[in-house]
Order: structure tokens, then sequence, then C-alpha cells
């Protein structure tokens, strides 16, 4: 069985309903175990997540940068930089904002250095932008809120919740693509651990 951790801050529940889309893409591949974690669990539990194979970091953008409450995580996991302890695992990133763009690409940037501080293996998205919809690129107004991906991201899942309270927002779509990057991960985490053993 391989593990993969998700840790996420939320403060209004958006993010939080994109981390558990994001854990049921991980959880529903054979052979992971995915488990949930808020920041101030994993700040809280470092050493559980030197076991997992996998860490998926998640919060929403705040002032065009991660919260303050990964922030705070980030810098308690830097005791696990000395050694190296995550060196080699997955990792992965997802962010939500008010609107379509509130400078997430920021954010994600934020969380992949530290991934690569760690020495971790990242994993982009690895969608199109409005992949199922694809007609909606040709609209002034773009992608709806059915879209996968219409943010057009491709570090990581991009979700735009507006002013409007969970769980109407995210919408589906960006739900969608949190919960199909879960399963991409899990799966390239997979892969790489055959290959790491062949």
């Amino acid at each position: 069985m391989s593990t993969i951790a998700i840790v996420y801050h939320s403060t209004y529940g958006h993010t939080k309903l994109q981390a558990e889309a994001v854990f049921r893409g991980a959880q529903s591949v054979p052979t992971i175990e995915a488990r949930l974690y808020t920041a101030e669990e994993a700040a809280a539990r470092l050493d559980e997540l030197d076991a997992a194979d996998a860490i998926i970091f998640g919060c929403p953008t705040y002032m065009g940068s991660m919260s303050a409450g990964m922030k705070v995580f980030v810098e308690a996991a830097a005791k696990k930089w000395f050694t190296l302890a995550w060196k080699n695992k997955v990792a992965g990133a997802f962010t939500n904002s008010s609107s379509f763009s509130g400078d997430k690409l920021n954010t994600l940037l934020g969380l992949v250095i530290n991934a690569m501080q760690h020495g971790m293996i990242f994993v982009g998205l690895g969608m199109m932008p409005s992949s199922n919809r694809p007609e909606e690129m040709n609209r002034i107004a773009g992608p709806g809120p059915e879209a996968h991906n219409r943010v057009g991201s491709f570090v990581g899942p991009m979700s735009a919740s507006f002013q409007v309270n969970p769980p109407a927002a995210p919408p589906q779509g960006d739900l969608e693509t949190a919960e199909m990057y879960g399963r991409r991960v899990a799966e390239i985490t997979l892969q790489f651990i055959r290959g790491k053993t062949a």
C-alpha cells in the first residue's frame, strides 16, 4: 500500500472542498491510501509525513501569495529540510482564490519551490484548458463553471470561488479538476515506486 498525504489550509471552506476532491481522486487509485491533514494537523504530526510516498499541498491565495496558515506549516516543516527527509517524494499543489486570477500562479510557484527545497519531484496538472468543453474556448466569456481546468493552469489545479460561499463554490468543474489531479498524482506515484523497485 502506498500513501499520499494531502496537506491543506482553508479559512472559509473553499480550499477544504478542493482538498477533499484531491483526496477522492487519490483514494480512487487501487493500492493507494490517501490521508487528509489540515496544515495545523500536519505541522503537529510531521513525522507521519515522512512515511508518505507523496505529499500534495493546497491553500487559498491571499493577496497574491499562499495563506498564512500554510506558511506556518511550511516553516514548521523546515526541520525536515535539514535531513532531506522528504527527498524523492512525489509532490503536488493546488489553490483557490476569489477571482479567475488573483495571482494564483504565485501561490503555486511558492508551493513548488517549497517542494524543490525538500528535494521532492513535482507533478503538474497535465490537462489542457477546458479539456472537457474545448468549444467554450471560442467564446469571449471563456469556459464556464463546468469546464475542467477553466483557468488554464498547468502547474496544478486553480479554482475560482468569487464571493460565493461553499458549498456552492468552487464550482463542479473546478472540483472535478482537483479530483482528476489527485488521481494523476497517485498514478504517477505508483509508477515512480514501481520504477524504484524494478
